[in-house]
């Protein structure tokens, strides 16, 4: 067996049957439950994730974990999820992802500033801060996090 550490061989190895679906693999996370390890697979897509297309990722992975020794005969459970809003953006297809929402950005350097995501390209996004534009390229971001809005006016 690799001496690649699981996570590392598992988002190598799963990555092609998560994307099979027609599905981004956005993370993998491998913790211990007592004796077992919990594999949680996150996916997304640009159009969201339904709950069909979650039932039809956790069919492939379980069926590719059972046809390969990933987990070192391991006893496991498989959780395939959505990320949840809480979810840093760090990646470009995340930012075009959120066109429309909230996010609070911690910059490397300088103030962290809240603005909305007009739009986003493959090095940077523009962002509606306080009725101005404001460019923010993606190597500048420390961390962003889409900001949950209750009772958002549309306008």
């Amino acid at each position: 067996m690799s001496t690649a550490p699981i996570r590392d061989r598992l988002v190598e190895a799963l990555g092609p049957v998560v994307e099979a679906k027609g599905l981004d693999l956005e993370d993998v996370e491998v913790t211990q439950a007592g004796r077992r390890k919990l594999v949680r697979i996150m996916v997304d897509s640009d159009s969201g994730v339904t709950l069909d297309e979650i039932s039809e990722a956790t069919r492939g992975v379980s069926a590719h974990l059972d046809d390969h020794d990933l987990l070192d005969e391991h006893p496991y459970t498989l959780e395939v999820t959505s990320p949840g809003t809480d979810r840093p953006l760090t990646q470009p297809r995340h930012w075009s992802r959120n066109v429309g929402r909230l996010v609070k950005v911690t910059r490397r350097e300088g103030d962290p500033v809240t603005g909305r995501v007009l739009s986003a390209g493959t090095t940077s996004a523009t962002l509606d801060v306080s009725g101005s534009e404001q460019e923010i390229a993606y190597a500048d971001v420390k961390k962003a996090l889409v900001q949950v809005e209750f009772n958002r006016k549309e306008g």
